[in-house]
């Protein structure tokens, strides 16, 4: 038998919405535990396909009992969403724009997410309701901020006996902001204030203001939830910015995959406090780079080199185990012969869902990775497949990218 003809009767073909929410059902069906975290990966950023496939699957889920989905955007600016899917006075301009780091409130489904989220939740109980967040740090690929508004947003939220000392020196400490964000500092070391006196010294101050909190929980949570959850947010992000800073201060050379992984180590960390915060309420979905959902290392060609980190899945599937299900998507339905996404055109006629034990059966040993569509594109590599309990493979797609930076 081909290969062509048994990965067709291994794809369960995705026509519709109906058969999407079946195709997942079994996948599920044969998992010891049900997921607290359902992932859905894309390849490349900007390609309408994959929002508008994560939107039909998020409807799905919700009549399952999912109340919360997860999207590669700024913990705190996910924030403004989460208000105005729950019934906040607010412009959906602003919302887009600010809602959204990266510049992602312009991809295509993304306003129809925010859409269909604030009218599902309208008229509901806040239970019921279908929450939005970020899980990503606030950095981009120019650098990173200043950790002031995080260590000042801790600073308010505890009471004042509950501060300490040290944290009256913050700001002096700090200096100016436009230190920190130095968009040279992102490929000079030298131009990095992340390893001064003043930033371990900071360090120190952000690790103890996190401390204070969770060892404070007892008596601060009950009285805000929210804005507890929140702090202990904005403790967590300034820590590991101040560790992000520390790193770009390095001359190693290893010195990017250091900010990947450190990266990754915030992006996991909020997910498992959103998965800890909607335990009571139920499953999540979660949507970004397949890159940083993987439970292998992820690898990201940078420059002439080719670096390696542990994914924000790979972290968070350590914890979780069989509660963490990973969807892996691809696409280019004009791939070669001989390669992973050509044999996958070949047994798709619209989207299909392939479970990865089956399909690494199926695939001879010297299958190869596709060619990208566009520049960034990442094709799925068949050593990856380890990675993924399922790979999407999308053939309707003319793989042009709508200009969201």
């Amino acid at each position: 038998m081909s290969t062509a003809s048994t990965l067709s009767e291994i794809g369960r073909q995705l026509e519709d919405s109906a058969s999407l929410g079946r195709a997942v059902d079994e996948l599920l069906a044969a998992r010891t535990e049900a997921p607290t975290l359902l992932a859905l990966g894309e390849p490349t950023h900007g390609i309408k396909a994959f929002p508008l496939l994560r939107n039909e699957l998020l409807v799905q889920l919700v009549e399952r009992g999912y109340r919360s989905i997860v999207l590669e955007a700024d913990v705190f600016a996910a924030f403004l969403v989460d208000d105005y899917v729950s019934g906040g006075e607010a412009d959906i301009e602003k919302v887009l724009v600010t809602g959204f780091s990266h510049g992602f409130g312009a991809v295509p489904g993304n306003r129809e997410l925010v859409e269909w989220l604030r009218e599902y939740n309208h008229g509901r109980a806040p239970a019921d309701r279908v929450r939005f967040y970020g899980f990503d740090a606030p950095v981009e690929y120019s650098g990173a901020p200043s950790p002031r508004r995080a260590l000042s947003a801790v600073g308010d939220f505890l009471p004042a006996a509950l501060q300490p000392q040290a944290h009256d020196d913050v700001d002096l400490l700090l200096g100016q902001d436009t230190d920190w964000s130095n968009p040279a500092a992102m490929f000079d070391p030298a131009a990095s204030i992340g390893d001064s006196d003043q930033a371990r010294l900071l360090r120190i101050i952000a690790d103890d203001l996190g401390s204070i909190l969770r060892r404070a929980a007892p008596v601060l949570r009950p009285a805000d939830p929210g804005g507890y959850d929140r702090a202990l947010a904005q403790a967590r992000t300034a820590l590991g910015l101040l560790r992000y800073h520390a790193a770009m201060a390095s001359s190693a050379p290893d010195r990017i995959g250091t900010l990947l992984s450190l990266r990754a180590e915030m992006m996991a960390e909020n997910l498992l406090a959103i998965v800890a915060q909607e335990q009571r309420r139920g499953p999540s979905l979660l949507f970004a780079h397949n890159a940083h959902l993987l439970r292998v290392q992820s690898e990201m060609p940078v420059s002439e080199d080719v670096v390696s980190w542990g994914s924000a899945g790979s972290l968070v599937g350590l914890v979780l185990g069989e509660r963490y299900v990973f969807l892996a998507t691809d696409a280019n339905p004009d791939s070669d012969p001989g390669t992973l996404q050509g044999a996958l055109a070949d047994a798709t006629t619209r989207r299909a869902l392939f479970p990865t034990p089956a399909l690494r059966a199926a695939l001879g040993p010297s299958i190869a990775a596709g060619e990208p569509i566009l520049p960034g594109h990442l094709p799925l590599k068949p050593s990856e497949l380890d990675g993924a309990d399922a790979v999407i493979f999308v053939a309707d797609t003319d793989g042009q990218r709508h200009r969201y930076w």
